[in-house]
């Protein structure tokens, strides 16, 4: 970004993208340079189908979509405890929940709620959540989980509010559609333009699949034409 004119980039058009993992990098590296006064301000963020916290796992996107290739419910838990330091052993406390205490579930659930997901979302079914009891040594190996640099939905709203334009890309039939939801009005309530497309039709990774060895789906090129068309109405 120092160098961009170096390489004949106008620096006030310097956008970060990412889907899946890369939706939790793009939108924590536009979380970090929020406000940056010595780099340009980028020009938006685009988020497909991000994975944004790990505070709840049983979010009605998660019950819903469990067992739904090519993101199952368990998988999503075990990548996220490997990213968060290399060790899934306690991934079945992360899917009960018992990794959270409930002062901490308590402080963000302005931010992490199904109550903030619309109804229609949940008309195809939601058990709201059961509290399980948690230990100090569980507690222990999650204190980083609210760090938002690994969960850039727990950002504080004084850097939500200087974050650039945002494409946010959910599918219905992703464990993760309600991380989109929830960031999405969470960058709305702080005044951040956002453009959402939801495919109805889609699934995890649906937009990678795209024309991938022959292997195409209708709903992946219309997500895929609608991020071109952001990209190009910047």
């Amino acid at each position: 970004m120092r160098n961009a004119e170096h390489y004949g980039v106008d620096p006030a058009c310097i956008s970060v993208c990412g889907d899946s993992a890369g939706g939790n990098l793009a939108a924590a590296v536009s979380q970090t340079l929020a406000g940056r006064a010595d780099l340009p301000r980028l020009r938006a963020q685009i988020l497909i189908y991000p994975g944004l916290q790990a505070v709840d796992m049983d979010l009605p996107s998660y019950q819903q979509n469990r067992g739904v290739p090519l993101l199952l419910r368990e998988r999503a838990a075990f990548f996220a405890l490997q990213y968060l330091h290399g060790d899934a052993s306690h991934k079945q406390d992360v899917l009960k929940g018992s990794h959270v205490p409930p002062e901490m579930r308590q402080k963000y659930k302005q931010w992490v709620s199904p109550d903030n997901i619309p109804e229609r979302f949940k008309a195809r079914g939601y058990n709201p959540h059961k509290t399980h009891d948690i230990t100090a040594e569980i507690f222990k190996k999650f204190e980083r989980i609210c760090e938002p640099n690994l969960c850039p939905l727990l950002a504080e709203d004084a850097v939500i509010q200087q974050l650039p334009e945002s494409f946010i890309l959910t599918c219905e039939y992703d464990v993760l559609r309600d991380d989109g939801l929830l960031y999405k009005k969470r960058l709305e309530d702080n005044g951040v333009p956002v453009t959402w497309c939801h495919l109805e039709d889609g699934f995890h990774a649906i937009i990678s699949l795209y024309d991938y060895g022959g292997l195409s789906f209708p709903s992946g090129k219309r997500g895929l034409d609608r991020i071109v068309q952001f990209i190009k109405g910047l």
